[in-house]
């Protein structure tokens, strides 16, 4: 019943990926099979009685503002229900068709590729390896729909081939530990250590991370000089090149009847299949110009939902996001926020100034004043906690770490699942509480099949406490002195008497001092370098 090939599994753990309120069945594997995924929403929909809500079986033909829009913000709205259409009058629409409806696939960039004979297909319309016994096949593009295939294709065909551009860090589900790697990764602490260290550094770090468990340029998986980073979550790829099944290629510049060229003057003969894993476009067809051009701009969507030029804010785009995270924990989130703005409950600037705003944006970009982000995928715990303070439910972790100690902890030190954005504010759920205190018994309640007498006992509260007391008061004190003014005269204050390599440490260096020349003279020195 869906679009996916059918070996799909998610690569966000349950607990990151779940709605904020209706936590998955601790039973359920951490990383699910489509079907486990779809039980969940069926039970989700069952649980809050949706179904009578929802009219299925209905094509959406056109959505059009009504001649008084000014005034009311309600919306033409044509459907289609087995061959009967229909039109009705709306308050509000909500456009919920995602990012993988329409597939790009860019022929036009690969010369002499009308000239292959073999077959050609998008990833789309792929759902088994059955058809590919003994073939030798060419995947084009690597991102998580491009690794899969590749590995699940190096089973059954002859040989495979996976061409890539940029290159990808390649990630795995589980964490050094054993754990899910999205719920060590995804952290509030994490997230604050970001803000503070320089990029640089955090890019140093990062590479040297993904680099050990296995050096990526050895595996032809490295990042090309001077393009964006991009990940891909894979279990299997690594191993596949190590036994020859999988073979890294360049960038693939032209095709022959049966052959394809790559960038690096290579050819690789009797090629059967080319499968184009290259993405996915934004599509409207429903809507009329100009709103059609302004939906697919992501400069011209306010926080990603909003599109700029509309008097009334009654239409909303839900989850045409990159995320560095749960597309399923953000879109509830947005939905959350664009009802309450329906209902006049949160406001956002008026469209004149929203314009105003993104068009001058749009003219720097133009000029290459700023680079265009529009294409980079959001930090979660950033863009999910900008959400919630339109709606007011962002938690309040130096206040929490005030009244309720171990739920802070978990908070600010434990994976940001979406039970935190239901703790306080509009919305609040009476569960979110117990739901994070109990996210890591969901987490290994199905691990947890064969019990041996030696298992080892998890560690206790006082090792917690000796182990992380000192980076819990250094991160209060940060929290909560970091806006004010009191560290700022505490280190003028103390500059003379603390070492000034301490100084540096806390990223402080007096300009006037020995130290700060030398730090200055070295960062000239770079620069010219």
């Amino acid at each position: 019943m869906t679009r996916v090939y059918r070996s799909l599994l998610t690569n966000v753990c349950k607990e990151m990926s779940c709605y904020s309120d209706f936590p998955y069945n601790e039973d359920y594997p951490n990383f699910m099979s489509q079907e486990k995924f779809w039980n969940y929403l069926q039970e989700f929909v069952e649980h809050f009685g949706l179904l009578k809500y929802i009219q299925f079986k209905t094509t959406v033909c056109s959505v059009t503002k009504r001649p008084d829009f000014s005034e009311t913000g309600q919306w033409d709205v044509v459907t289609e229900t087995e061959g009967k259409q229909d039109r009705a009058v709306f308050d509000a629409v909500m456009v919920c068709t995602g990012r993988f409806l329409n597939p790009h696939l860019p022929l036009e960039s690969f010369p002499g590729i009308h000239k292959f004979k073999g077959q050609i297909l998008h990833s789309q319309d792929y759902r088994t390896p059955d058809a590919f016994q003994g073939k030798r096949v060419l995947l084009i593009g690597l991102g998580n729909s491009g690794g899969d295939i590749a590995v699940e294709l190096s089973r059954i065909a002859s040989q495979v081939f996976l061409s890539t551009r940029t290159g990808s860090w390649v990630v795995s589900r589980a964490s050094d530990g054993g754990y899910p790697s999205n719920m060590m990764s995804i952290r509030r602490w994490h997230s604050f250590q970001t803000q503070l260290l320089p990029a640089c550094f955090l890019n140093w770090i990062q590479e040297r991370h993904m680099n050990k468990r296995f050096n990526h340029e050895d595996y032809g998986l490295s990042i090309t000089k001077g393009k964006k980073p991009k990940f891909i979550v894979n279990d299997e790829l690594p191993t596949c090149i190590l036994c020859g099944t999988v073979t890294m290629k360049t960038s693939t510049k032209d095709f022959t009847e049966t052959s394809a060229v790559f960038e690096d003057g290579t050819i690789e003969a009797n090629i059967d299949v080319v499968i184009f894993t290259t993405g996915y476009t934004f599509s409207f067809p429903f809507f009329e110009e100009p709103l059609k051009s302004f939906c697919t701009k992501k400069i011209f969507l306010y926080k990603h939902v909003f599109p700029s030029n509309l008097e009334r804010a009654t239409l909303a785009l839900i989850g045409f996001i990159g995320l560095k995270g749960s597309i399923l924990a953000s879109t509830e989130l947005q939905a959350r926020w664009a009802t309450r703005v329906f209902k006049g409950l949160c406001r956002i600037p008026p469209s004149q100034k929203l314009m105003a705003e993104a068009t001058k944006k749009e003219q720097l970009i133009k000029r290459g004043v700023i680079k265009d982000a529009s294409q980079d995928k959001l930090d979660y715990i950033l863009y999910m906690d900008e959400l919630a303070t339109c709606i007011g439910s962002k938690p309040n972790i130096p206040l929490l770490f005030l009244t309720d100690p171990r739920l802070a902890w978990e908070v600010f030190f434990g994976p940001c699942t979406s039970y935190q954005y239901r703790l306080v504010g509009p919305g609040t759920w009476d569960g979110a509480r117990n739901a994070i205190l109990t996210q890591w018994n969901r987490t290994m309640k199905p691990l947890k099949t064969r019990i041996t007498s030696n298992s080892s006992k998890p560690a206790s509260m006082l090792h917690y406490i000796k182990a992380w007391g000192a980076p819990v008061l250094l991160a209060s004190l940060l929290l909560f002195c970091k806006s004010s003014l009191f560290l700022k005269l505490v280190r003028e204050k103390l500059q003379d008497r603390i070492s000034p390599y301490l100084l540096l440490w806390f990223g402080y260096v007096p300009h006037n001092s020995n130290i700060g020349k030398l730090v200055s003279s070295v960062t000239t020195l770079e620069d010219g370098a």
